[in-house]
């Protein structure tokens, strides 16, 4: 299987003044959205236990993360890596500014594990050229890749099977 990715040319302008370049923009094509109920049915085959219990597991393990998430806990999700809860906010200089107001956004920081970011490096990537006028006019194919690190973690050195998942914080002053 592969990942398949759309290049389709783009009027690129840069301020209201230049008149543009074209330029072949990549997205990724994605498929559709699989519903939980699909997702249960197939886990529920794979493990060969019945889908009102796998949907049983399923519940109280989101209910957990969530739960755990929510007190602080870096929570592991098996096969995928972990997830946590971070925040964006402003800095002062004077303690007496620090409040609740400076906090610009939470998020949801997922750190992938080794095993799934080697599977992405090893997946096969489809790139489909579109011109302007909507025109197929190439094909591109690869067999594997580097992966994107978006938060900068350097790999984990233990070997496959012993741990890996960066169970904690990365140093980020945006926690």
């Amino acid at each position: 299987m592969a990942l398949k990715v759309k290049a389709v040319e783009r009027l690129l302008k840069f301020d209201k003044e230049s008149a543009g370049k074209y330029r072949y923009v990549m997205k990724a094509d994605l498929y559709t959205s699989l519903t939980q109920a699909k997702v249960i049915k197939e886990a529920a085959l794979r493990s060969g236990v019945s889908q009102g219990v796998m949907k049983a597991c399923w519940d109280a393990a989101g209910e957990v993360i969530k739960a755990w998430a929510t007190e602080g806990h870096s929570v592991a999700l098996p096969g995928l890596g972990t997830m946590r809860f971070g925040l964006r906010s402003k800095a002062v200089e004077n303690v007496n500014d620090v409040k609740t107001s400076l906090i610009e956004s939470r998020r949801i920081i997922f750190t992938p594990s080794v095993d799934l970011k080697d599977e992405l490096a090893n997946t096969a990537i489809q790139i489909t050229c579109i011109d302007r006028n909507g025109n197929e006019v190439k094909r591109v194919t690869s067999t594997s890749g580097e992966v994107e690190d978006p938060e900068g973690l350097t790999p984990d050195p233990s070997p496959k099977g012993e741990g890996g998942d960066n169970g904690g914080g990365n140093g980020d002053s945006d926690e």
